[in-house]
């Protein structure tokens, strides 16, 4: 995963509740296991008319050319809840998303979104509803930035909103790390708890 360190980019409001990771992929878009070929079936059920095809929603925001390019979501609360499918996440990052904003998530969703390099940010929900409006009156030109070292959301109209988020999260995240990457850096004591535990158990040699 690349290092997140700071962005400004285009942010789009899709501001509902209860967003479910059904929503986010429909599982009829599930039909690999890899992460990639996701980000065509994201929101694949607003973004496009019928469930068979791809003719596009002119009606859903994501297909609306003033938000072309949008690197960052603003949602309601509850964002990613439901089942635990990780390929939400991936199709989101593999669409385009590094940023997404809401006043809650689902738990499983946020855990997944730290995993795969995409930053989950947590506000009050009339800051993320002052920041949409602010957004919506020109999506170009009135961009966010994300500093992930102060842990800030600002514009240059807006206030700056600073977000929490754990110290190990915000590490994986500015290191672009994941789990896998996190317990390999500790191979060494992996290496010598089993030494230690080979010679506490010489009859597992014999297994």
């Amino acid at each position: 995963m690349e290092p997140f360190s700071t962005i400004k980019a285009v942010a789009i409001p899709l501001m509902q509740i209860n967003v479910d990771t059904d929503c986010i992929i429909p599982s009829r878009e599930m039909g690999k296991v890899s992460k990639t070929g996701l980000g065509e079936g994201l929101f694949a059920g607003w973004r496009y008319k019928g469930t068979s095809g791809r003719e596009i929603n002119s009606e859903f925001i994501l297909n609306d050319a003033k938000y072309k390019q949008a690197q960052i979501l603003l949602s309601g609360s509850n964002f990613g809840c439901g089942s635990s499918r990780e390929h939400a996440v991936w199709a989101m990052v593999e669409y385009g998303f590094k940023v997404i904003i809401a006043p809650s998530f689902g738990s499983i969703f946020y855990n997944n979104c730290i995993g795969n390099g995409l930053l989950p940010i947590i506000l009050a929900e009339k800051d993320v509803i002052s920041l949409a409006d602010w957004i919506v009156e020109d999506p170009q030109k009135n961009r966010l930035t994300i500093n992930l070292e102060k842990q800030t959301v600002s514009g240059p109209e807006v206030m700056a909103y600073y977000f929490e988020l754990a110290e190990q999260h915000k590490n994986m995240l500015q290191k672009g790390y994941d789990v896998i990457d996190l317990t390999l850096l500790r191979q060494d004591e992996i290496a010598a708890f089993e030494n230690q535990d080979m010679k506490n158990r010489l009859w597992a040699k014999l297994i």
